[in-house]
């Protein structure tokens, strides 16, 4: 029970994270898209770059929240690096040479989950950055 409720608290702690992280992706895009003197294509390489640099800040940030409860818990095997072993299990990679202590199993597979979450917010967040910048700026070519 205790493996679930730190999870869950670790959880929690990312997806604020995540959602501080995309109401600054949202600035940035605007911000982006009010330069009008840009071409178009520089707006759209504009706002894909800078969304998927500041979602990229916001996992890495979020891998460092799950390598600190690996610390606090002792989750992460001695001789291992939480950092490391955190985005292994963030990405799903799960290479399966590290796993976490007996009395914390659970908190891989959580982060795990945790991160096919957040990706998928953040392939979202792309999504919408993209699909808006180009129905403000991309023009559409008249039929021929």
């Amino acid at each position: 029970m205790l493996q679930y409720l730190v999870g869950s608290f670790v959880t929690a702690i990312n997806i604020v994270v995540h959602a501080l992280a995309t109401i600054v992706v949202i600035q940035a895009a605007r911000a982006v898209g009010r330069q009008s003197r840009w071409q178009p294509w520089l707006l759209l390489v504009g706002a894909m770059v800078s969304t998927a640099s500041l979602l990229i800040i916001a996992h890495t940030l979020e891998v460092f929240v799950w390598s600190s409860a690996y610390v606090v818990t002792g989750a992460a095997p001695a001789g291992s690096d939480p950092i490391d072993f955190a985005f292994v299990n963030y990405t799903t990679l799960g290479y399966g040479d590290v796993t976490p202590s007996k009395a914390w199993r659970l908190l891989g597979p959580m982060t795990a989950m945790n991160g096919v979450l957040m990706f998928g917010w953040s392939a979202a967040v792309l999504f919408e950055v993209l699909r808006k910048t180009v129905d403000l700026h991309v023009p559409v070519a008249p039929p021929s």
